[in-house]
């Protein structure tokens, strides 16, 4: 009930008047029936644009610790992300990801729309990076379609790293489904996994217009920051150098 609240009545409505989301091929997304909507991820907003522009309710799994803090605040924060169409992981099933597979995987039998990214976390540049194969493990697992979809310009209005960047009108644009059911009962298989997640990726590739970089977003963030630190290490000798040339002895 809340969700709705939010969507329609509250949250909802004050989104689209300030910041008028536009939205192609939502004629894709069926209008009952369990689906996965497999997403690039630019910005936390992705998550509140996405769902904004089809009548579906979009569920997405989220940390346990969300809806775990005490106190008031605590209490605010459970009602507000299951408000907004977050559950918490599964933990249950040992891992995080594993909960995360376990929950998706109840939600579907439930006939769900579930809201994947299967990047696996944010790009911190705009890039699209190599997907997370838990996708695919899903979709055949539940035996649903995949519908691949693009947001476009979330990473303008909320920039990784900052609540509010620039005003923009953000984007959804959603793919025709894809069907897997000719790997029916291959979920084991590793090597079908990647196949179907890479077509997924190509997808939302194609959709988004991003440049696609085969490595995974968390590797090339940790690469970036390494590259970061040791220029910054390069300038510090650099300039250690120059004042040590100033002040040495002739």
């Amino acid at each position: 009930m809340f969700y709705w609240f939010l969507k329609f009545l509250a949250l909802g409505p004050l989104l689209k008047l300030i910041f008028r989301p536009w939205a192609e091929g939502t004629e894709n997304v069926p209008k009952d029936g369990a689906v996965i909507l497999a997403s690039n991820h630019l910005s936390y907003s992705d998550w509140l644009f996405m769902p904004l522009v089809i009548p579906r309710r979009v569920t997405f799994v989220a940390k346990a610790e969300y809806f775990e803090s005490p106190g008031i605040k605590g209490w605010f924060q459970k009602k507000f992300f299951s408000g907004a169409g977050q559950v918490p992981i599964d933990r249950s099933s040992g891992s995080a990801a594993a909960g995360a597979i376990a929950t998706q995987l109840r939600l579907l039998s439930e006939g769900e729309v579930c809201g994947i990214y299967p990047e696996g976390t944010r790009s911190h540049d705009g890039k699209l990076y190599r997907g997370r194969t838990g996708v695919a493990r899903i979709a055949l697992e539940a035996g649903v379609p995949v519908i691949p979809l693009a947001v476009i310009n979330t990473d303008v209005v909320a920039p990784p790293g900052k609540v509010f960047g620039k005003m923009a009108r953000p984007g959804v644009r959603f793919g025709e489904p894809l069907d897997f059911s000719r790997y029916e009962g291959l979920e084991g298989d590793r090597f079908i996994l990647r196949a179907v997640t890479d077509e997924i990726m190509y997808e939302i590739m194609r959709l988004s217009g991003q440049e696609y970089v085969d490595l995974y977003a968390q590797d090339a963030k940790k690469r970036d920051k390494e590259s970061e630190r040791a220029a910054a290490k390069a300038v510090e000798r650099a300039e250690s150098d120059e004042v040590w040339d100033q002040i040495k002895p002739e």
